[in-house]
C-alpha cells in the first residue's frame, strides 16, 4: 500500500503524439514518440508497442504519459516521459487514453 501522498507525487499528463519514427537502434522493437503535452511542450518517449501499432496509427493520438521521472537513455534516444499502457495477455502494450479529447497537457488526477 502507498499513501495518497506518494501518488500525489506522479504527474500524469495527456499529451498528443505529434511524430512517431522506427528505432532500429532499440535492443526491444520500440518506436521513437514526440508527444506535444500542451503548456509542457513536446517530450520525447520510447514505446514498446511495434507489435499492436503503426507508425501512422499513432500520430494524432492522444496517450496518458507520466512527465516527472528523470529522463532516461535508451540507447542513442532520451526518453523524457512514459507513456502508459496495460498489458494484454499476450503481453502487447495496449495505450492509455482518455475516452474523448482533452487539451494537451490536461493532468490526470
Amino acid at each position: 500500500m502507498i499513501a495518497w501522498s506518494d501518488f500525489e507525487k506522479v504527474d500524469m499528463r495527456v499529451g498528443v503524439v505529434v511524430d512517431a519514427q522506427e528505432f532500429p537502434e532499440a535492443k526491444k522493437a520500440a518506436y521513437r514518440l514526440w508527444v506535444d503535452l500542451g503548456p509542457l511542450g513536446v517530450k520525447r518517449s520510447s514505446a514498446q508497442v511495434t507489435d499492436r501499432y503503426r507508425l501512422a496509427d499513432l500520430v494524432g493520438r492522444q496517450v496518458v504519459c507520466v512527465v516527472n521521472f528523470p529522463p532516461k537513455q535508451v540507447g542513442p534516444f532520451v526518453s523524457e516521459v512514459l507513456v502508459m499502457g496495460a498489458y494484454t495477455k499476450s503481453r502487447q502494450v495496449v495505450l492509455l487514453r482518455p475516452d474523448e479529447p482533452v487539451p494537451p497537457g490536461s493532468r490526470i488526477g
